[in-house]
């Protein structure tokens, strides 16, 4: 399994407004694709510029399929139309899990 975590921060509150209705679009149609076990986007309770970013895939294959998916396309624009100040992604692959 690859799970990717980590987070988006926005130079003010209102940029993730702007760009709610291209995220809640890219992380549905995320959802759909082949190999993607969870998506999720979620605003930080403490900080309202940080997104955060937790995803979770079968295989690195499927990862990178994502990558080229069309509907990263208006995502990408969204992004780019507001001030991102800092991304900060990680990949990890994990061999073993367990419920805690």
């Amino acid at each position: 399994m690859i799970i990717v975590e980590g987070y988006v921060k926005f130079a003010d509150a209102g940029d993730f407004a702007r760009v709610r209705d291209a995220a809640f679009a890219q992380m549905s149609a995320s959802r759909a694709e082949p190999g993607c076990l969870e998506y999720t986007y979620a605003m930080d309770v403490a900080d309202p510029c940080l997104m955060r970013v937790l995803e979770r895939w079968e295989s690195w294959p499927a990862l990178e399929a994502h990558f080229a998916q069309a509907h990263m396309l208006p995502w990408r624009a969204a992004l780019a139309a507001v001030t991102v100040v800092e991304r900060n992604l990680h990949a990890h692959e994990v061999s073993l899990s367990r419920k805690v």
